[in-house]
């Protein structure tokens, strides 16, 4: 059974779920910002100043403002998807442009009227927003990740990754058993470890092999007679032997290894960790670095199938091939570059891999901690400098919530709607300031003082030049805030009934059907 919710009963519930939502996830905001405690029903309760994190975790019991909390939190979750960082100052510009739109639309503005100018209000002022633009330089670049972790350890660990490789998008993050944080560089191509046998590891944790034969058979492979005479002609070569095959039957693997014991023949059996193209894609890279032949039909084996590289080292989780980079390796780099644009965002990601393992290698941050609670903490914060490290390097501005007050205190009002977003845009420093216990009123006067040219460091109680403080914000970071805010504010003030299922109704329908 469905049941309309309108007028004053939805209003109530519309204003009880953005107040549970904005007020819960704001008092985090800013680097004196405080956090929360969430339980999980699959893991032990965690602890997290992260705005998406919370904001996907807040619920309620009452089914209509469970509706509306979905919709809100959109707003974070796209600012989130887009661009990885403020996703709570997005909160906190909803929840005012929310209130001061309502009480327009109570005071006889037409909810349609005010959607439209919101939205040529926020245009212009992401115009005005890029103008304060800049590329960073180095520096800047690192107080921006600093800023954003609110560590300086957190924000030089993703630094240096990123100095490895130059391209934020393939740093990996992952939780270590250790206390210890490490940056791990792996130079060369990398693939997840499919090996047919533990045997091969014997009692060893890596297996480090110098100037292996590679052999790629893009089928299954079921006896030792299939490839007997290449098998034969390594032996007499006293080189290590690495085939990457689709699949091994029981029986081969047992050959194998027992001439691994019997003559010390050392022939490591890797299974292609994808399917269907990505299969394909890496078989093909793998004879690209090591010069072999993709082989469909065991028959067609021999000597001339067989490829080498520099090095291969194999632990439980991931396989490395060590190549030298040729003029055929260059042009598979232009042609997998010029596919990118192409491609689907999952694509894109497989295929700026693969370009950047045949270019510079990828760097694993494996972040330690002694509880398993700090380490979750500890990697929602790598993820944040992360985030934001791709977003701001497409342009910095003056951050700390400035830029936004001092355009907001600029504004000419000459539409409701920039009225609307001339107080709002203010609202990000003041919750700053009021998350670190300071006096709002007396700084925004000093700042005011000098046209919002200066910043306050929330950190060192110090004002600083804008031109010339540490505190920077994402330029595309704030432009998304702005608009993801606007956009689902404006959705929620022009929604005048919601029409939802009645679950109990249906429940003792159930309960009557069952006791019949």
């Amino acid at each position: 059974m469905k049941k309309v919710v309108a007028g004053k009963e939805l209003n109530d519930k519309m204003d009880q779920a953005i107040e549970l939502l904005c007020n819960t996830v704001k008092t985090t905001l800013g680097p004196k910002g405080s956090n929360i405690i969430i339980d999980h029903s699959a893991f032990n309760p965690f602890i997290t100043n992260d705005g998406v994190t919370i904001a996907e975790n807040i619920e309620s019991d009452d089914a209509i403002i469970n509706t509306i909390l979905q919709l809100a939190k959109e707003a974070s979750i796209n600012t989130n998807s887009t661009v990885g960082d403020g996703t709570t100052t997005t909160l906190v510009l909803l929840q005012s442009i929310y209130n001061l739109g309502k009480k327009m639309i109570n005071d006889g503005m037409n909810p349609i009227l005010l959607k439209k100018e919101l939205a040529r209000s926020t245009k212009e002022i992401i115009k005005l927003i890029t103008q304060y633009s800049h590329i960073p330089s180095e520096e800047e670049l690192l107080n921006i990740i600093v800023t954003s972790a609110n560590s300086k350890e957190i924000g030089k660990d993703i630094y240096q990754a990123y100095t490895l490789t130059t391209d934020s998008r393939t740093i990996y993050l992952k939780e270590s058993n250790n206390e210890k944080t490490e940056i791990i560089y792996k130079k060369g191509y990398v693939i997840d470890t499919l090996i047919a046998s533990t045997f091969f590891f014997k009692d060893e944790k890596e297996i480090n092999i110098t100037y292996p034969y590679i052999l790629i058979l893009n089928n299954t492979v079921d006896n030792m007679e299939d490839i007997a005479r290449v098998i034969n002609e390594v032996i007499s070569t006293n080189r290590s032997l690495i085939i990457m095959a689709e699949d091994y039957s029981d029986f081969f693997v047992k050959q194998v290894i027992n001439l691994f014991l019997e003559n010390n023949l050392l022939i490591y059996l890797l299974k292609v960790p994808e399917y269907g193209s990505r299969k394909l894609d890496i078989f093909n890279d793998l004879a690209l670095i090591s010069n072999a032949k993709i082989v469909d039909d065991v028959l067609n084996i021999n000597f001339n199938s067989l490829g080498q590289v520099e090095s291969v080292k194999i632990n439980s989780e991931e396989t490395t091939f060590s190549f030298v980079t040729t003029e055929k390796i260059k042009s598979k780099i232009k042609r997998l570059e010029d596919l990118i644009n192409e491609s689907n965002e999952g694509e894109k990601e497989f295929l700026l891999r693969r370009i950047t393992m045949f270019k510079k290698g990828v760097v694993d941050i494996c972040i330690g901690a002694p509880t398993k609670t700090e380490r979750r903490e500890r990697k929602m914060r790598y993820d944040d400098a992360l985030c934001s490290l791709r977003s701001a390097s497409k342009g910095v501005l003056p951050g700390g919530g400035v830029i936004l007050y001092k355009l907001g205190f600029n504004i000419k009002e000459t539409t409701r709607g920039e009225s609307i977003l001339k107080e709002a845009l203010k609202t990000p420093l003041k919750q700053i300031l009021i998350n670190s216990g300071l006096d709002y009123e007396k700084i925004i006067n000093e700042l005011k003082k000098d046209d919002f040219n200066k910043i306050f460091n929330v950190k060192t109680n110090n004002y600083e030049s804008m031109d010339k403080s540490e505190i920077l914000d994402s330029t595309s970071v704030l432009c998304n805030s702005i608009s993801n805010a606007v956009s689902i504010s404006s959705m929620l003030l022009t929604t005048t009934s919601l029409i939802i299922n009645e679950y109990i109704n249906n429940t003792e329908k159930i309960s009557e059907f069952a006791e019949l």
